[in-house]
């Protein structure tokens, strides 16, 4: 293999910026990736109370997808550029633990609406439980 190819047992195509073994070292190479990565993020959380404060640029039914959009670039600027995540080999088990967190995550939001829903319906009174109840 060539030095293009694999660098230090790190395939270089596939590297996160900020990781050892990238064709980029030192202390200057990281604290930049790291600048990079915190004004993207401010932009993204700029451009998200931007389109959230009603521009009149983005139509108003889809202000909630332009939301969506800008969130996700927000995790995928956390991901690439602060937990250093990529699809290689070394970072299994950090893309293994952070889909751990995402499902424990989803487990309890989706518990605590559930729960949330119920205790609704069971706290009503009984004259509005038997309204709600009736078609």
């Amino acid at each position: 293999m060539s030095h293009d190819e694999e660098s230090n047992g790190v395939d270089v195509d596939d590297a996160a910026p900020g990781d050892p073994g990238s064709d980029e070292q030192g202390t200057f190479a990281g604290v930049r990736n790291y600048l990079i990565g915190l004004t993207l993020a401010a932009l993204f959380t700029v451009a998200s109370f931007w389109v959230a404060s009603g521009t009149a640029l983005i139509y108003a039914p889809g202000v909630a997808m332009a939301l969506a959009a800008l969130a996700i670039g927000q995790m995928g600027v956390h991901l690439a550029f602060f937990l250093h995540i990529t699809t290689g080999q070394d970072n299994i088990n950090n893309s293994l633990a952070l889909a751990f967190g995402v499902l424990i995550v989803g487990i309890v939001i989706a518990g605590s609406l559930w729960i949330m829903y119920h205790l609704n319906i069971n706290m009503m009174p009984h004259d509005m439980l038997d309204m709600h109840r009736q078609p």
